[in-house]
């Protein structure tokens, strides 16, 4: 991946499909527009003319404006469901969901600058915060799928549900703390969290 894209106003391209464009260019383009003008202020047309391609293209690679900030986080998410399946059976439930989560939101360091607009958009954006909800759902789900698999319960009970719940609420308070202080590591804060946790329960 690469660093974030000049600015918007020197784009000139033809309207019609770039040969060049993939979801992340056109998710870079669109995150420059949200940053410069304010989210609720862009239009899927604006990005579209932005990248130098139709507006049907751009639903080819978004359903919605709401969800370009996500990037293709259902391949993320297969990933993670790949990772996890793998985790052999002699590894504890809560080491397994540590290392996938954290594994999860590690970037290289060239992308950090990215994905801090990326989640100050998601995470302080209003009209991203609702839409988020439905992310978060697909996100928790993964890790009560794997919960329930290992501890001989439904995905959808209780305990694996409120497993997925745990695991995503420390990935945010992560998130709020490294995006207030840039020296902060990510990877180390979820880690933290986590530790935190089992020493709190195991009192």
């Amino acid at each position: 991946m690469q660093t974030v894209v000049g600015p918007v106003a020197q784009r000139s391209r033809p309207v019609g499909r770039a040969r060049s464009t993939t979801a992340d260019t056109l998710g870079r383009i669109g995150l420059e527009l949200f940053i410069q003008r304010g989210f609720d202020n862009v239009t899927v047309e604006d990005i579209a003319e932005a990248a130098g391609i139709g507006r049907r293209t751009f639903f080819r690679y978004f359903p919605s404006k709401n969800d370009l900030p996500w990037g293709d986080f259902d391949a993320l998410l297969c990933s993670m469901h790949a990772r996890l399946a793998a985790v052999p059976a002699d590894i504890p439930v809560f080491d397994a969901l540590r290392e996938a989560v954290i594994d999860f939101n590690r970037f290289p360091a060239e992308e950090i600058p990215f994905l801090r607009q990326r989640m100050e958009c998601l995470l302080k954006t209003p009209t991203l915060v609702a839409h988020s909800a439905l992310r978060y759902r697909a996100w928790r789900q993964v890790v009560a799928d794997f919960a329930a698999e290992r501890l001989g319960v439904s995905g959808s009970s209780h305990l694996a549900m409120t497993l997925g719940q745990v695991c995503l609420g420390i990935s945010l308070s992560a998130y709020e703390e490294w995006l207030e202080d840039e020296r902060l590591d990510l990877a180390e804060l979820i880690d933290q969290g986590f530790c935190d946790m089992r020493r709190v329960f195991a009192g």
